[in-house]
């Protein structure tokens, strides 16, 4: 896979990942430039040295219990980095706050980011960001899932505001150009959203987010004639047709080839290919050279998908981090310090 030098900084880090792949697309492989943020940033400023030991080791005390807290993170990082920035504002409280926004409805993890933050306050006071938190936890939780332990850069600040009005995650229903733009605009390429839309290898989402699919595609009053025939009988059996307000809106898993393993893995690529992929977003991968042609790469080969999620990953965590002045370390990850 050809990418687009941008930098040999972050290359140095990500260097042993890479192996030669067969797809060319044009691509960075580096993180977004300028780089604000620092390899084991607390510990090279004396900090905290033992940060990242410390969450991963909440980390892996929950998974046992709980494997739903991968794609639970996956999802809230990804609501978090999307909107204003890797800055923790996703997980503010308040009544007009982003976790109220329609778009991140069901979003989870967020009392196990509280237990991480009480920890590291007790251990290292006032100096380890929520936004950091967040970052490295989901990294250490997919890991265990099966990805890759990706580097995670560091020394984000936490922003003081959050505003559900800010919120404009897209429709998973949206065509590969609207969903590409998307990513564009947050200074990723088509590598990094046909790697990204990978994290739907497991977890779950409400029938209301495909309900269009099974049965008014595009106001046709008919399915998405994409989607498998197989596949649209068990879907309308889980997920019945809104008849009424305040019916019940279920759950289903993303990838009923993962289902309750919560295992990160190619599978979902393999049923794109097949027209089982879930979202509309996802089989519409299959519509574009470039994204069609990486899905077939990933696939084929489970390492190659690997490789290319822990560059992606690192680089959806750079987008407009707050550093320096900017920001604040909250003392509580639900609300911005008192004045």
């Amino acid at each position: 896979m050809r990418r687009e030098r941008l930098g040999f900084g972050f290359a140095l880090a990500v260097l042993s990942l890479w192996c030669t792949m067969e797809v060319v697309v044009e691509a960075a492989w580096s993180l977004q430039t300028p780089v604000k943020l620092v390899w084991h940033y607390y510990k090279v400023h004396n900090t905290c040295d033992y940060a990242e030991a410390y969450i991963r080791h909440q980390v892996e005390s929950f998974y046992k219990y709980d494997k739903t807290i991968a794609p639970k993170l996956l999802r809230l990082l990804y609501a978090d980095c999307f909107v204003n920035g890797c800055d923790a504002s996703v997980l503010l409280d308040g009544p007009n706050s982003e976790k109220t926004a329609p778009q991140n409805r069901g979003l989870g993890g967020f009392a196990f980011i509280d237990k991480i933050k009480t920890v590291l306050e007790a251990r290292c006071p006032g100096v380890v960001s929520c936004a950091d938190i967040l970052n490295l936890a989901t990294r250490d939780a997919v890991h265990l899932a099966g990805a890759p332990s990706y580097p995670v850069y560091t020394g984000r600040r936490d922003r003081m505001t959050s505003t559900k009005d800010s919120v404009d995650l897209p429709s998973p229903s949206i065509s590969w150009e609207a969903s590409l733009a998307y990513f564009r605009s947050r200074g990723l390429d088509v590598l990094d959203m046909t790697t990204l839309l990978g994290a739907h290898s497991m977890g779950r989402t409400h029938c209301s987010f495909i309900v269009d699919r099974l049965y008014n595609f595009n106001d046709t009053g008919k399915p998405d004639p994409s989607m498998k025939a197989s596949l649209l009988e068990e879907m309308r059996k889980l997920c019945p047709p809104k008849t009424r307000k305040g019916q019940p809106d279920p759950l289903i898993f993303l990838n009923p080839a993962s289902g309750s393993k919560y295992s990160f893995t190619n599978s979902y690529y393999s049923r794109v290919l097949t027209n089982e992929a879930v979202l509309g977003v996802d089989q519409q991968l299959l519509y574009n050279k470039d994204t069609k042609q990486i899905t077939e790469e990933f696939a084929a080969g489970f390492e190659d998908f690997r490789r290319s999620f822990a560059l992606s990953m690192s680089r959806m965590g750079n987008i407009n981090v707050l550093t320096g002045k900017e920001g604040e370390i909250r003392k509580n990850c639900r609300f911005p310090n008192k004045k």
